[in-house]
Order: structure tokens, then sequence, then C-alpha cells
């Protein structure tokens, strides 16, 4: 399972970004897929997620409104657009999938990870 992040880079305040995530060895229809960050110095937290199904998704508070994520089920990617962009963004962004079903898409564990890819906000 290879799970492929790409999208990040250095953008101004208020600017917008789409992060991508190539997903190999396993289908985003079958898994729930999700994007977590972290910033320098703190724990990695939970950004996004939608359910295998694709009817469920969740977002954190801070980021909702601004981001949106989907999913291209023949490219077997995972995208989340973000707009509105703040400093407080700034973080290496990870992508997530998870087996089997749980009720919960921010809680839940998340079975193979992704290499990060930085996005930093500039003020």
């Amino acid at each position: 399972v290879q799970l492929q992040a790409s999208g990040g880079g250095l953008v101004q305040f208020g600017g917008s970004l789409r992060l991508s995530c190539i997903a190999s060895g396993l289908t985003v229809t079958t898994h729930d897929m999700a994007w977590f960050r972290q910033a320098p110095g703190k724990e990695r937290e939970f950004v996004t997620g939608i359910s295998w199904s694709g009817g469920r998704t969740r977002y954190a508070e801070s980021v909702e409104g601004r981001f949106t994520i989907s999913r291209d089920n023949i490219k077997n990617t995972v995208y989340l657009q973000m707009i509105s962009l703040k400093p407080d963004d700034t973080a290496a962004y990870y992508c997530a999938a998870g087996n089997g079903y749980y009720r919960n898409i921010d809680t839940r564990p998340y079975d193979y990870w992704g290499q990060g890819t930085l996005v930093t906000v500039s003020s």
C-alpha cells in the first residue's frame, strides 16, 4: 500500500492550495480516507475525512467552511482543497486510509499513512 501526497508549498495568507493523495494497493471506495496535519512542536491532528461510501465527511472545527475533501474514484485519488489559508494552517499534511467500518471518521484508527506534504502560509 502506498499513499502519495503532493501539492504542498508556500502560499500567502488568504491563498489557496489543493493537495492530492494518490492511493495504490488499496481502493478509496473501500477505505475511509482522511487528512491529518502536524505543525512544528504540536501533535498530529485530524483535519478532514471521507467515508468509504463517500456519504459521510467530517471536518475539524478549525477548517470547517475553508477546506473541502473530495475523491476521484477512477483516479483512486483523494483531494484536499484549501482556501482562505491562515498562518495557523502551516503544517505537514498527511493522507491516511483506514480498513473496516467505524462510526466516527475523525476518531477511528487509520491503518495506512503517506508521507507528509508541507504547507507553509506566510502572513
